[in-house]
């Protein structure tokens, strides 16, 4: 079974096998949980939603077609679990616990090129999310799970142009942003 094709497991999903399941879970939760982690900075939050990824594949296999790609139909389901934490969330101040990242760097190493990298990877998540959630999540799905372009357009139901012009402002707003934080330090 570990020779099949993902669209392959879940059509047999589909067909009642609940079994591959968990291949799918192999293959993809840390995938799921990178993109997650990447865009709410929240490790148990990120592990939740991915839980909840795999629940509502096999509450909702039958919408699985088998005509395009499992990962998109997969980063699909994501993006309307992620965007249903995000509005379960709207009460706080600030979507993001980032004092939680905070905490978690602050013991770096002793090093000072390591505490340095720790640093700029710090104000780099800090500056990531205080992007829009539409540029996070195309810089997200681009450069720290590597989809293609054509794969996010089908993902968020837009032109692989439109990914593009969006990636770039992304990459704009995050420089400016990380800038603008070099000068508040």
């Amino acid at each position: 079974m570990n020779s099949l094709t993902d669209n392959a497991l879940m059509l047999r999903v589909k067909e009642g096998n609940l079994h591959p399941m968990g291949l799918l879970f192999k293959r993809y939760h840390r995938e799921l949980f990178g993109f997650f982690y990447h865009m709410c900075s929240n490790s148990a939050a990120g592990e939740d939603m991915v839980q909840t990824v795999f629940y509502r594949m096999i509450k909702y296999r039958q919408s699985f077609t088998g005509e395009g790609a499992f990962r998109s139909w997969m980063y699909q389901l994501a993006r309307n679990v992620l965007l249903d934490e995000i509005q379960q969330n709207k009460q706080r101040s600030q979507q993001y616990n980032l004092a939680d990242y905070a905490e978690r760097i602050e013991g770096g190493t002793p090093a000072d090129e390591a505490l340095q990298k720790s640093e700029q990877v710090a104000r780099l998540h800090v500056a990531l999310a205080r992007l829009s959630t539409a540029h996070r999540e195309v810089l997200v799905m681009s450069e720290y799970q590597e989809l293609k372009y054509k794969e996010i357009a089908q993902i968020l139901n837009i032109t692989e142009g439109a990914v593009k012009t969006r990636v770039h402002r992304a990459i704009h707003e995050l420089k400016t942003i990380y800038l603008n934080h070099e000068y508040e330090r």
